[in-house]
């Protein structure tokens, strides 16, 4: 883990994103207190909703179903490229 000033993260935020695409986490500090930490975007976590929706899909009922269509619906293009399918 890496600890870096505010001033020092906005000097070289491409460099922080870079350590951060690579694996490494960067806690942020002004004023010698933490107010961020920097790090890996989790991937797992859609797949995971993908395949118990597959598992389970016999047991749910249809309002939940509903539920999920609807909310899928809700979400405009954008925001739906933003989330990766897998």
């Amino acid at each position: 883990m890496k600890v870096m000033t505010a001033t020092e993260a906005s000097r070289s935020f491409a460099v922080v994103l870079d350590e951060a695409e690579r694996g490494e986490t960067i806690v942020v500090t002004r004023g010698g207190k933490r107010i961020a930490v920097i790090g890996p975007a989790p991937t797992a976590p859609g797949r995971m909703v993908k395949a118990f929706l597959a598992r389970a899909a016999e047991t749910l009922d249809a309002d939940f179903e509903a539920d999920v269509v609807a909310a899928r619906e809700a979400v405009d293009d954008e925001m739906r490229s933003a989330w990766p399918d897998v």
